[in-house]
């Protein structure tokens, strides 16, 4: 099987990274990060509303009680649904939810809309779909479920690569589960593991119809050129849509290019109207008295302290805005600022490779050490892979070396007994602060994958507000405690050790996992 995996970057040449036009910043505060509004919705909310999450079961627990409580929507992007106890109690959540509001009205508000990936989602005999075709027997016109298939993935292709390897080529990797106007960002899965000993990250949007109306739009927007679940287990695209592994690929690219951005561009022109039409309001006889009367009354809301910034990267369609923003946060990362980065697994692009050993801020990456990596313990060539990102962590480390940046580049790894670590993000502390003002959190790991390959989604999140900040920086300082930091005796420790063929082969493959 390995052999389909090593023609893999023959037959998907790789494509070329474009950087990010340079960008100066704003000198002050969080209002330096303005500029990303340029690109993509600005969303002003209060830090009240945002609450920070540190545990899987905190997660799995928060999902429940949010599916129970729901009355208009349920939208959950995921890579997968796994098929255990966990996971069947949320379908049951989902299916109680559904019968109440029916009995409440007769004829039910409530819409449920499930995004996931088609080849993880059909892996195996019992699978996501299987999980949730109940529901869509049960409830046809309230429950939509769409499976992404990427259109990389077409032709002699898809007919050699075998199940699981085939996931290599693209994904939809977005992760995101939103109840009403409450949304979850999320780099975890819906699966048993990111339920009770997997550490991810995950943060609470409460009371936000704005950001849950965006990415709302954006799960119906890739559902709609994905293929629709049906009641018997099969497949069908909507009516009229050019089909992603069947139809013109580039034909498919565009529509969903345009898709994307209509959601992306509208929401931006909705925030900017907002923004100016709140302005204006608050301009005109703003006396502090007005002001205080109005919002004893409810008439205003507080001003935001907090901003929202949702960063798509689907590189199949064109779209790039994660990956400028990313390239500009750690290009303008001025000297004493502290910028701390984890991933689950460690695979830079050369791009952000270069920007961290070329640019002037400390940075402190996390990193999985091999036991806690999630492929640790696999069966057959996945068994390797751990081995093959010690391998790159080792390149990587001996680079810094090389350019003595041992003092400002520092890596550490996560280590922790009975647990796997898939933790993925940044959060950026300022020169001279000891609270972070901005954090990145969502699907992407920064590697050759979510750049190139797969549908991603996080959030820049900018706050002045204090008691958020403490919240960010304790969050960072929880995950960084159960780690230790990497030197050179690391990788002379016997389970360091990385086999030739491993050394051989990984330069090949890098750019698949």
């Amino acid at each position: 099987r390995s052999s389909w995996l090593l023609l893999a970057p023959l037959l998907t040449p790789p494509v070329p990274v474009i950087t990010a036009p340079p960008c100066s910043l704003c000198p002050e505060g969080a209002h330096r990060f303005q500029w990303i509004r340029n690109l993509v919705p600005e969303f002003g909310i209060s830090s009240s509303h945002v609450k920070v999450l540190s545990s899987p079961t905190e997660f799995y627990e928060l999902l429940k009680v949010q599916i129970k409580t729901a009355k208009q929507r349920v939208v959950m992007a995921s890579l997968y649904l796994g098929t255990g106890l966990l996971e069947q109690e949320l379908v049951d959540c989902l299916e109680e939810t559904l019968e109440k509001s029916l009995q409440a009205k007769g004829s039910s508000n409530l819409r449920v809309s499930i995004l996931l990936d088609y080849t993880r989602g059909s892996r195996g005999r019992k699978n996501s779909r299987t999980m949730l075709i109940p529901l869509l027997q049960r409830f046809p016109e309230q429950v939509r479920v769409s499976l992404f298939h990427t259109p990389n993935l077409r032709g002699l292709l898809r007919l050699l690569i075998p199940e699981r390897f085939n996931e290599t080529i693209g994904l939809q990797h977005i992760k995101v589960y939103l109840f009403d106007d409450n949304v979850i960002l999320s780099g975890a899965n819906l699966s048993d593991l990111y339920f009770t000993n997997r550490q991810d990250r995950y943060v609470l949007l409460q009371d936000s119809p704005e950001i849950a109306d965006f990415f709302t739009e954006l799960v119906d927007a890739i559902g709609d050129v994905s293929l629709q679940l049906q009641r018997d287990d099969t497949v069908q695209m909507m009516e009229g849509m050019v089909h992603p592994y069947q139809g013109d690929k580039m034909a498919y690219c565009e529509i969903a290019n345009r898709r994307v951005m209509e959601v992306i561009n509208s929401a931006r022109t909705r925030q900017e109207l907002l923004h100016a039409k709140t302005f204006h309001s608050s301009h005109q006889g703003s006396s502090l008295l007005s002001q205080q009367g109005a919002q004893a009354s409810g008439g205003l809301k507080p001003e935001p302290d907090t901003w929202i910034y949702p960063l798509i990267q689907m590189k199949p369609f064109g779209i790039q805005i994660d990956e400028m923003v990313t390239e500009t946060l750690l290009t303008e990362a001025e000297r004493d600022a502290r910028v701390y980065l984890t991933t689950g697994y460690f695979n830079l692009t050369q791009a952000y490779m270069d920007l961290i050993l070329g640019t002037r801020a400390e940075y402190r990456i996390l990193l999985a050490s091999p036991e806690v990596n999630g492929f640790f313990g696999a069966k057959g060539v996945a068994g390797a892979i751990p081995a093959a990102y010690v391998y790159i962590e080792h390149q990587f480390y001996s680079e810094v070396c090389y350019l003595h940046q041992q003092e400002r580049v520092q890596l550490q790894e996560y280590s922790r007994a009975g647990w796997t670590f898939h933790a993925k993000g940044l959060w950026l502390y300022l020169a001279g602060s000891d609270l972070p003002c901005l954090t990145l959190i969502g699907s992407p790991n920064f590697g050759y994958r979510s750049v190139h390959r797969d549908l991603e989604a996080q959030v820049a999140i900018v706050t002045e507000n204090k008691a958020l900040q403490q919240q960010l920086h304790q969050e960072q300082e929880q995950l960084y405690l159960c780690s230790g930091v990497v030197s050179s005796s690391t990788f002379e420790q016997p389970n360091r050790y990385v086999k030739l063929w491993v050394k051989l082969v990984t330069p090949l493959i890098k750019n698949f996992f």
